[in-house]
Protein backbone atom coordinates (compact mmCIF):
# COMPACT_ATOMS: atom_id res chain seq x y z
CA UNK A 1 0.00 0.00 0.00
CA UNK A 2 1.62 3.32 -0.76
CA UNK A 3 2.72 5.71 1.94
CA UNK A 4 -0.06 8.61 0.77
CA UNK A 5 -2.94 6.24 0.92
CA UNK A 6 -1.91 4.64 4.16
CA UNK A 7 -1.83 8.05 5.89
CA UNK A 8 -5.28 8.91 3.91
CA UNK A 9 -7.07 5.90 5.48
CA UNK A 10 -5.52 6.93 9.13
CA UNK A 11 -7.02 10.35 8.59
CA UNK A 12 -10.05 9.25 7.83
CA UNK A 13 -10.13 6.92 10.65
CA UNK A 14 -9.54 10.41 13.21
CA UNK A 15 -12.11 11.90 11.54
CA UNK A 16 -14.79 9.44 11.99
CA UNK A 17 -12.95 8.19 15.86
CA UNK A 18 -12.47 11.97 17.32
CA UNK A 19 -13.24 11.01 21.13
CA UNK A 20 -10.65 8.07 20.78
CA UNK A 21 -7.65 9.66 18.74
CA UNK A 22 -8.07 12.86 21.00
CA UNK A 23 -6.60 10.46 23.93
CA UNK A 24 -4.04 8.90 21.89
CA UNK A 25 -2.73 12.16 20.91
CA UNK A 26 -3.14 13.68 24.35
CA UNK A 27 -0.12 11.43 26.03
CA UNK A 28 2.37 12.17 23.30
CA UNK A 29 0.76 15.77 23.20
CA UNK A 30 1.79 16.45 26.55
CA UNK A 31 5.16 15.15 26.72
CA UNK A 32 6.57 17.07 23.53
CA UNK A 33 4.76 20.33 24.73
CA UNK A 34 6.92 20.14 27.81
CA UNK A 35 9.92 19.36 25.72
CA UNK A 36 9.84 22.17 23.89
CA UNK A 37 8.70 24.06 26.95
CA UNK A 38 11.79 23.35 29.30
CA UNK A 39 14.44 23.12 25.96
CA UNK A 40 13.24 26.75 25.37
CA UNK A 41 13.90 27.98 28.76
CA UNK A 42 17.60 25.74 28.72
CA UNK A 43 18.29 27.28 25.33
CA UNK A 44 16.82 31.23 26.31
CA UNK A 45 19.12 31.04 29.73
CA UNK A 46 22.08 30.17 27.37
CA UNK A 47 21.96 32.74 24.78
CA UNK A 48 21.26 35.07 27.87
CA UNK A 49 24.42 33.97 29.55
CA UNK A 50 26.88 33.45 26.55
CA UNK A 51 25.68 36.42 24.66
CA UNK A 52 24.00 39.30 27.52
CA UNK A 53 26.14 38.32 30.57
CA UNK A 54 29.77 37.26 28.73
CA UNK A 55 29.41 40.00 25.79
CA UNK A 56 28.58 42.70 28.29
CA UNK A 57 30.59 41.54 31.43
CA UNK A 58 33.63 40.28 29.51
CA UNK A 59 33.75 41.26 26.10
CA UNK A 60 34.29 38.52 23.02
CA UNK A 61 37.52 36.92 23.25
CA UNK A 62 38.80 38.61 26.12
CA UNK A 63 40.95 37.29 29.49
CA UNK A 64 40.99 39.72 32.18
CA UNK A 65 43.96 39.54 34.93
CA UNK A 66 42.49 39.62 38.20
CA UNK A 67 43.77 39.08 41.59
CA UNK A 68 40.94 35.93 42.43
CA UNK A 69 38.50 34.74 39.94
CA UNK A 70 35.13 37.02 39.71
CA UNK A 71 33.43 33.74 38.74
CA UNK A 72 33.15 30.55 40.49
CA UNK A 73 32.31 26.98 39.91
CA UNK A 74 31.20 25.69 43.26
CA UNK A 75 31.29 26.70 47.14
CA UNK A 76 34.70 28.57 47.95
CA UNK A 77 35.95 27.02 51.05
CA UNK A 78 37.31 29.80 54.24
CA UNK A 79 40.56 29.02 53.91
CA UNK A 80 40.78 29.30 50.05
CA UNK A 81 39.28 32.93 50.32
CA UNK A 82 42.17 33.74 53.02
CA UNK A 83 44.56 32.42 50.85
CA UNK A 84 42.90 34.51 48.27
CA UNK A 85 42.91 37.29 50.01
CA UNK A 86 46.72 37.15 50.97
CA UNK A 87 47.50 37.38 47.18
CA UNK A 88 49.26 40.41 45.67
CA UNK A 89 47.11 42.93 44.38
CA UNK A 90 47.25 43.82 40.60
CA UNK A 91 48.38 47.48 40.25
CA UNK A 92 48.77 50.39 37.63
CA UNK A 93 51.87 49.01 36.95
CA UNK A 94 51.26 45.46 36.37
CA UNK A 95 48.67 46.87 33.43
CA UNK A 96 50.87 48.57 32.11
CA UNK A 97 53.81 45.95 31.79
CA UNK A 98 51.21 43.49 30.32
CA UNK A 99 50.43 46.17 27.82
CA UNK A 100 53.95 46.60 26.87
CA UNK A 101 53.98 42.83 26.30
CA UNK A 102 50.90 42.37 23.91
CA UNK A 103 51.02 41.19 20.41
CA UNK A 104 50.62 43.31 17.78
CA UNK A 105 46.67 43.41 16.68
CA UNK A 106 46.07 42.73 20.64
CA UNK A 107 43.46 45.52 22.46
CA UNK A 108 44.09 46.21 26.42
CA UNK A 109 42.13 48.09 29.07
CA UNK A 110 42.02 49.20 32.76
CA UNK A 111 38.88 49.44 33.86
CA UNK A 112 38.39 49.66 37.55
CA UNK A 113 34.78 50.16 39.27
CA UNK A 114 32.75 50.96 41.98
CA UNK A 115 29.56 52.55 43.49
CA UNK A 116 29.40 56.00 43.75
CA UNK A 117 27.36 58.88 44.72
CA UNK A 118 26.99 61.72 42.27
CA UNK A 119 25.09 64.83 42.36
CA UNK A 120 23.73 67.71 39.67
CA UNK A 121 22.12 70.99 39.98
CA UNK A 122 19.94 69.79 37.83
CA UNK A 123 17.67 67.50 40.32
CA UNK A 124 17.10 66.92 43.93
CA UNK A 125 19.48 63.68 44.91
CA UNK A 126 19.27 60.01 42.87
CA UNK A 127 20.40 56.79 42.93
CA UNK A 128 24.01 55.69 43.43
CA UNK A 129 26.13 55.21 40.17
CA UNK A 130 29.03 52.45 38.94
CA UNK A 131 31.57 54.47 38.64
CA UNK A 132 34.61 53.10 35.99
CA UNK A 133 37.92 54.25 35.98
CA UNK A 134 39.06 53.05 32.58
CA UNK A 135 41.45 53.67 29.29
CA UNK A 136 39.50 54.60 26.82
CA UNK A 137 40.11 51.11 24.27
CA UNK A 138 37.58 49.81 26.88
CA UNK A 139 34.78 51.24 24.92
CA UNK A 140 35.96 48.58 21.71
CA UNK A 141 36.42 45.83 24.25
CA UNK A 142 33.61 46.19 25.27
CA UNK A 143 31.34 47.13 22.62
CA UNK A 144 30.16 50.17 24.20
CA UNK A 145 28.56 52.71 21.79
CA UNK A 146 28.27 56.45 21.86
CA UNK A 147 24.63 57.90 20.76
CA UNK A 148 25.70 61.32 21.96
CA UNK A 149 29.12 63.08 21.77
CA UNK A 150 32.21 61.18 21.91
CA UNK A 151 34.56 58.80 24.15
CA UNK A 152 36.97 60.40 25.87
CA UNK A 153 40.74 59.78 24.06
CA UNK A 154 44.11 58.51 24.83
CA UNK A 155 45.29 62.00 25.38
CA UNK A 156 42.14 62.93 27.87
CA UNK A 157 43.21 59.84 29.29
CA UNK A 158 47.01 60.98 29.66
CA UNK A 159 46.40 64.24 31.12
CA UNK A 160 43.76 62.83 33.71
CA UNK A 161 41.19 65.00 32.57
CA UNK A 162 37.60 65.39 34.82
CA UNK A 163 35.29 64.05 31.48
CA UNK A 164 32.94 61.40 31.86
CA UNK A 165 30.83 59.45 29.26
CA UNK A 166 27.39 58.30 31.02
CA UNK A 167 24.48 56.03 30.90
CA UNK A 168 21.04 56.08 30.15
CA UNK A 169 19.36 56.07 33.49
CA UNK A 170 22.30 58.71 34.65
CA UNK A 171 20.92 61.23 31.93
CA UNK A 172 17.41 60.40 33.24
CA UNK A 173 18.11 61.36 36.70
CA UNK A 174 20.53 63.97 36.79
CA UNK A 175 19.51 65.53 33.71
CA UNK A 176 15.72 65.46 33.41
CA UNK A 177 14.99 66.66 30.08
CA UNK A 178 17.94 68.65 28.76
CA UNK A 179 20.59 67.67 26.74
CA UNK A 180 23.99 66.71 29.32
CA UNK A 181 26.57 67.15 26.99
CA UNK A 182 29.10 69.96 28.00
CA UNK A 183 27.54 70.03 31.26
CA UNK A 184 28.99 69.36 34.81
CA UNK A 185 28.37 66.42 36.90
CA UNK A 186 29.96 66.67 40.57
CA UNK A 187 31.67 62.80 41.36
CA UNK A 188 32.22 62.44 45.35
CA UNK A 189 31.89 66.64 45.37
CA UNK A 190 34.28 67.18 42.65
CA UNK A 191 33.36 68.29 39.02
CA UNK A 192 33.42 66.44 35.99
CA UNK A 193 31.83 67.43 32.52
CA UNK A 194 30.28 64.96 30.82
CA UNK A 195 31.32 64.35 26.99
CA UNK A 196 29.04 61.48 25.97
CA UNK A 197 25.69 59.23 26.16
CA UNK A 198 26.01 55.74 25.90
CA UNK A 199 23.45 53.48 23.94
CA UNK A 200 20.93 51.56 25.84
CA UNK A 201 22.39 48.24 27.61
CA UNK A 202 19.71 47.27 29.99
CA UNK A 203 20.37 44.93 32.61
CA UNK A 204 22.33 41.89 33.19
CA UNK A 205 22.08 39.47 36.51
CA UNK A 206 20.25 42.15 38.23
CA UNK A 207 23.08 44.93 37.56
CA UNK A 208 21.93 48.11 35.71
CA UNK A 209 24.25 48.49 33.05
CA UNK A 210 22.80 52.04 32.11
CA UNK A 211 23.28 53.60 36.06
CA UNK A 212 27.19 54.03 34.97
CA UNK A 213 29.51 56.69 34.34
CA UNK A 214 33.40 56.45 32.58
CA UNK A 215 36.24 58.92 33.23
CA UNK A 216 39.73 58.43 32.45
CA UNK A 217 41.75 56.38 34.50
CA UNK A 218 44.08 59.02 35.60
CA UNK A 219 41.23 61.10 36.35
CA UNK A 220 39.94 62.57 39.95
CA UNK A 221 37.93 58.79 39.28
CA UNK A 222 40.85 56.51 40.24
CA UNK A 223 40.26 58.19 44.29
CA UNK A 224 36.73 56.43 44.26
CA UNK A 225 37.24 53.41 42.85
CA UNK A 226 40.56 52.44 44.51
CA UNK A 227 42.68 52.19 41.31
CA UNK A 228 45.85 53.79 43.17
CA UNK A 229 45.70 50.66 45.60
CA UNK A 230 44.63 47.80 42.90
CA UNK A 231 42.97 47.37 40.03
CA UNK A 232 39.75 45.44 39.97
CA UNK A 233 40.87 43.95 36.94
CA UNK A 234 43.31 44.70 33.53
CA UNK A 235 41.26 43.05 30.72
CA UNK A 236 43.09 42.14 27.39
CA UNK A 237 41.47 40.74 24.29
CA UNK A 238 42.82 38.79 20.85
CA UNK A 239 41.75 39.53 17.66
CA UNK A 240 40.59 36.30 17.54
CA UNK A 241 39.16 33.04 19.50
CA UNK A 242 42.09 31.22 17.91
CA UNK A 243 44.68 33.46 19.60
CA UNK A 244 42.97 33.37 23.14
CA UNK A 245 45.29 30.76 24.91
CA UNK A 246 48.42 32.39 23.28
CA UNK A 247 47.08 36.00 24.07
CA UNK A 248 46.73 34.38 28.14
CA UNK A 249 49.69 33.03 27.92
CA UNK A 250 51.70 35.98 27.35
CA UNK A 251 49.82 37.81 30.60
CA UNK A 252 50.60 34.63 32.58
CA UNK A 253 54.90 35.20 32.04
CA UNK A 254 54.32 38.85 32.18
CA UNK A 255 52.73 38.31 35.61
CA UNK A 256 54.96 35.43 36.74
CA UNK A 257 58.15 37.18 36.35
CA UNK A 258 56.85 40.07 38.10
CA UNK A 259 55.49 37.86 40.89
CA UNK A 260 59.10 36.36 40.87
CA UNK A 261 57.23 32.93 40.79
CA UNK A 262 59.60 29.74 40.76
CA UNK A 263 58.22 27.16 38.16
CA UNK A 264 56.78 24.80 40.81
CA UNK A 265 54.64 27.53 42.19
CA UNK A 266 51.33 28.11 41.53
CA UNK A 267 49.70 31.41 39.94
CA UNK A 268 48.83 33.63 42.57
CA UNK A 269 46.73 35.42 40.17
CA UNK A 270 44.17 34.33 37.42
CA UNK A 271 43.46 35.01 34.08
CA UNK A 272 39.17 35.00 33.59
CA UNK A 273 38.24 34.15 30.36
CA UNK A 274 34.68 33.83 29.08
CA UNK A 275 35.22 30.29 28.26
CA UNK A 276 36.67 29.73 32.14
CA UNK A 277 34.08 32.04 33.39
CA UNK A 278 31.50 30.05 31.77
CA UNK A 279 32.50 26.46 32.54
CA UNK A 280 30.03 26.16 35.17
CA UNK A 281 27.36 26.93 33.36
CA UNK A 282 28.01 24.41 30.53
CA UNK A 283 27.96 22.13 32.84
CA UNK A 284 24.46 23.20 34.32
CA UNK A 285 23.56 23.49 30.85
CA UNK A 286 24.16 19.52 29.94
CA UNK A 287 21.93 18.35 33.44
CA UNK A 288 19.44 20.98 32.13
CA UNK A 289 18.77 19.37 28.45
CA UNK A 290 18.85 15.73 29.99
CA UNK A 291 15.99 17.10 32.12
CA UNK A 292 14.59 18.61 29.47
CA UNK A 293 14.99 15.56 27.56
CA UNK A 294 13.99 12.65 30.56
CA UNK A 295 11.45 14.09 31.71
CA UNK A 296 8.90 14.63 28.74
CA UNK A 297 10.02 11.25 28.11
CA UNK A 298 7.35 9.96 30.45
CA UNK A 299 4.69 11.81 29.24
CA UNK A 300 5.66 10.08 25.75
CA UNK A 301 6.11 6.70 27.36
CA UNK A 302 2.31 7.10 28.41
CA UNK A 303 1.37 7.92 24.82
CA UNK A 304 2.80 5.38 23.41
CA UNK A 305 1.11 2.87 26.16
CA UNK A 306 -2.12 4.43 24.76
CA UNK A 307 -1.43 4.51 21.52
CA UNK A 308 -0.90 0.87 21.60
CA UNK A 309 -4.04 -0.03 23.51
CA UNK A 310 -5.61 2.26 21.36
CA UNK A 311 -4.84 0.30 18.24
CA UNK A 312 -5.42 -3.33 19.67
CA UNK A 313 -8.82 -2.12 20.23
CA UNK A 314 -8.87 -1.20 16.59
CA UNK A 315 -7.66 -4.41 15.47
CA UNK A 316 -10.42 -6.05 17.50
CA UNK A 317 -12.97 -3.37 15.88
CA UNK A 318 -11.85 -3.87 12.58
CA UNK A 319 -11.44 -7.39 12.42
CA UNK A 320 -13.95 -7.33 9.39
CA UNK A 321 -12.70 -4.60 8.06
CA UNK A 322 -9.15 -6.47 7.76
CA UNK A 323 -10.94 -10.03 6.38
CA UNK A 324 -12.68 -8.18 3.71
CA UNK A 325 -8.92 -6.88 2.51
CA UNK A 326 -7.07 -9.86 3.12
CA UNK A 327 -9.68 -11.58 0.34
CA UNK A 328 -9.40 -9.14 -2.25
CA UNK A 329 -5.42 -9.64 -2.29
CA UNK A 330 -3.93 -7.74 0.64
CA UNK A 331 -0.69 -9.25 1.72
CA UNK A 332 0.24 -9.50 5.24
CA UNK A 333 2.92 -5.85 5.09
CA UNK A 334 -0.13 -4.15 3.26
CA UNK A 335 -1.87 -4.80 6.86
CA UNK A 336 1.08 -3.79 8.94
CA UNK A 337 2.23 -1.00 7.12
CA UNK A 338 -1.68 0.39 7.44
CA UNK A 339 -1.14 0.36 10.99
CA UNK A 340 2.26 1.19 11.63
CA UNK A 341 1.31 4.23 9.24
CA UNK A 342 -1.66 5.37 11.34
CA UNK A 343 0.09 4.75 14.23
CA UNK A 344 2.68 6.85 13.52
CA UNK A 345 0.50 9.41 12.03
CA UNK A 346 -1.56 9.84 15.24
CA UNK A 347 1.40 10.83 17.20
CA UNK A 348 2.98 12.73 15.00
CA UNK A 349 -0.14 15.05 14.74
CA UNK A 350 0.24 14.41 18.41
CA UNK A 351 3.48 15.92 18.45
CA UNK A 352 2.43 18.48 15.83
CA UNK A 353 -0.17 19.91 18.56
CA UNK A 354 2.58 19.59 20.77
CA UNK A 355 4.89 22.09 19.34
CA UNK A 356 2.05 24.60 18.79
CA UNK A 357 1.27 24.29 22.79
CA UNK A 358 4.85 24.58 23.74
CA UNK A 359 5.46 27.93 21.85
CA UNK A 360 2.51 29.03 23.60
CA UNK A 361 3.79 27.79 26.79
CA UNK A 362 7.21 29.37 25.86
CA UNK A 363 5.76 32.93 24.98
CA UNK A 364 3.69 32.48 28.39
CA UNK A 365 6.81 32.00 30.25
CA UNK A 366 9.04 34.35 29.13
CA UNK A 367 6.08 36.91 29.59
CA UNK A 368 5.12 36.60 32.87
CA UNK A 369 8.29 35.17 34.21
CA UNK A 370 11.89 36.65 34.34
CA UNK A 371 13.33 33.26 32.43
CA UNK A 372 14.47 33.88 29.57
CA UNK A 373 12.86 31.84 26.96
CA UNK A 374 14.30 30.81 23.05
CA UNK A 375 12.51 27.50 21.43
CA UNK A 376 15.80 25.59 19.43
CA UNK A 377 15.22 24.28 16.12
CA UNK A 378 16.66 21.26 16.88
CA UNK A 379 13.95 20.29 19.53
CA UNK A 380 11.49 21.08 17.06
CA UNK A 381 13.07 18.43 14.70
CA UNK A 382 13.51 16.15 17.72
CA UNK A 383 9.85 16.28 18.83
CA UNK A 384 9.17 15.32 15.11
CA UNK A 385 11.15 12.41 15.34
CA UNK A 386 9.82 11.08 18.40
CA UNK A 387 6.31 11.97 17.91
CA UNK A 388 6.82 9.57 14.57
CA UNK A 389 9.03 7.04 16.45
CA UNK A 390 6.70 6.71 19.58
CA UNK A 391 3.81 6.10 16.81
CA UNK A 392 6.00 3.37 15.11
CA UNK A 393 6.98 1.60 18.04
CA UNK A 394 3.66 1.43 20.08
CA UNK A 395 1.84 0.21 16.99
CA UNK A 396 4.13 -3.04 15.97
CA UNK A 397 2.41 -5.07 18.00
CA UNK A 398 -0.90 -4.27 17.33
CA UNK A 399 0.17 -4.06 13.53
CA UNK A 400 1.30 -7.50 14.06
CA UNK A 401 -1.25 -9.04 15.55
CA UNK A 402 -3.58 -7.45 12.64
CA UNK A 403 -1.52 -8.90 10.17
CA UNK A 404 -1.25 -12.38 11.12
CA UNK A 405 -5.37 -12.08 11.27
CA UNK A 406 -6.61 -15.53 9.24
CA UNK A 407 -9.07 -14.32 6.76
CA UNK A 408 -11.68 -16.48 6.99
CA UNK A 409 -12.20 -16.08 10.78
CA UNK A 410 -11.89 -12.27 10.49
CA UNK A 411 -15.04 -12.37 8.28
CA UNK A 412 -16.92 -14.59 10.41
CA UNK A 413 -16.25 -11.44 12.68
CA UNK A 414 -19.38 -9.38 13.29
Amino acid sequence: MPVLEAVRLALGQIRVQKLKSFFTLLGVTIGVMFLIAVVSIVQGMSNYVENDFAAKFLGVNTGTLRQFPDFNAGNVTEAQWRAWQRRPKITIEDAYAVRDALPPGARWAVDDMRWINVTSKYTNGGPQVLGHASTPQIFTIKDLKIVQGRAFTEEEETLGLPVVVIGQEVQQFYFPNIDPIGRELKVGGLPFRVIGVLDKQGTVVGVPLDRVVYAPLSSPMQRYTGARIALAGVTVQAPNSAQMDELTETVREVMRKRHKLHPSQEDDFVVETSASALGAWETIKKFLVLAGLVLPAIGLVVGAIVIMNIMLVAVAERTREIGIRKSLGARRRDIMAQFLVEAATLSTLGAMVGIGLGFGLSALIKSLTPLPSSVAAWSIAVAIVLGAGVGILAGIYPASRASRLDPIVALRAE
